[in-house]
């Protein structure tokens, strides 16, 4: 591209979108990349402030904006995403569908390390809705050199940067645990929380009992609703070290492996997490799952939702960015809890 007065760009071809802003109006591109510029557009230009242009010069090892954009965009996009047209060299991606969306953390911040390269993304583990933005990519010149580009595919591979993964249809069963509960000493406030997170992720309840505080009876439970079909066996309860709290213990006599009991969040420490060879999820989940808004199970169930295992390693990042600061107004997932930097 070569830089020419605006007078003098009649007959020439802008290499990039102008866009003019007129308050309360417009915010879009008056002229697109490719137009062939006029006398009457002249005075326009001139109005939006430009002064000078730049017009393309075909050059066999530089990329326009606009490809390198599509460049980036390949490197990202998978299964169950929508991108953008591309505008003003920038291109987005939007969720198709809901889901758990993550990101190979790695390899992003690799190809960020690229000289006027970026690509911006949503955290990993983040749960969305359909038509959520995912990500924006652009390059920060006009035109950038196509070795640059070639860079960002090698250090992209041979799979795409990000993953959508559409939550399944599970069967869920809650045991409800506790003497007090058990005997009506007093209400279940623990199970509609419950159920109505499971729902929120498209989660079918359809086995629930209420046990008291027996170890081998919280696991028949746990065993029974296994044979009966659920995917995700949920104990609500009985999770700290009191004497009377038998729900890890049940867990682990169920024969699932544990994969951690306890996790660096706040709150939600005493969380229980473990599988069945077939992948049949259970949960112990500590009392703060009942009254705070978000805890370690709004972290997890996502993951769990879209089929995507947790592994211990998965719970232990989770500390850098697990202390929920508990605002009177909940914002997640919009926020830095469970997020790592």
């Amino acid at each position: 591209m070569k830089l020419i007065k605006t007078e003098d760009a009649i007959g020439h071809v802008l290499c990039h979108d102008m866009t003019q802003i007129i308050k309360g109006v417009t915010k879009d591109a008056r002229f697109r990349k490719g137009h062939v510029v006029t006398q009457e557009d002249i005075p326009v230009l001139l109005s939006i402030g430009k002064d000078q242009l730049y017009v393309w010069e075909k050059d066999d090892t530089m990329y326009h904006e606009n490809e390198a954009a599509e460049i980036l965009r390949d490197v990202c996009i998978n299964d169950h995403m929508i991108p953008s047209e591309v505008k003003e060299g920038k291109i987005e991606l939007k969720a198709e569908c809901d889901g758990l969306f993550q990101v190979d953390v790695e390899r992003l911040n690799e190809i960020n390390d690229i000289d006027q390269v970026t690509i911006a993304t949503r955290h990993t583990n983040t749960p969305v809705k359909a038509g959520d933005k995912l990500l924006g990519t652009r390059i920060i010149p006009l035109v950038i050199k196509k070795e640059k580009m070639e860079m960002v595919k090698e250090r992209g591979g041979d799979r795409p940067l990000c993953q959508l993964f559409p939550y399944k249809k599970l069967r869920a069963g809650i045991i409800t645990t506790g003497n007090e509960v058990f005997y009506g000493r007093i209400q279940d406030t623990f199970t509609p929380v419950v159920v109505e997170k499971l729902k929120n992720y498209g989660m079918d309840v359809t086995e629930h009992v209420t046990l008291g505080d027996d170890k081998e009876k919280i696991t028949e439970a746990i065993l029974q609703m296994k044979q009966k079909g659920c995917d995700v066996i949920t104990v609500t309860g009985g999770m700290s070290v009191d004497p009377d709290d038998q729900t890890p213990g049940a867990i682990k006599d169920s024969g699932a492996r544990v994969v951690s009991y306890g996790a660096p969040v706040l709150p939600g420490a005493m969380f229980c997490l473990a599988y069945f060879e077939d992948g049949t999820v259970v949960m112990g989940l500590p009392g703060c799952v009942m009254y705070a808004k978000t805890t370690i199970f709004d972290l997890i169930l996502p993951r769990v939702a879209a089929g995507v295992e947790v592994k211990r390693k998965d719970l232990t990042s989770l500390g850098h960015g697990g202390f929920c600061l508990g605002c009177e107004e909940c914002h997640y997932p919009a926020c830095s809890f469970g997020k790592s930097w």
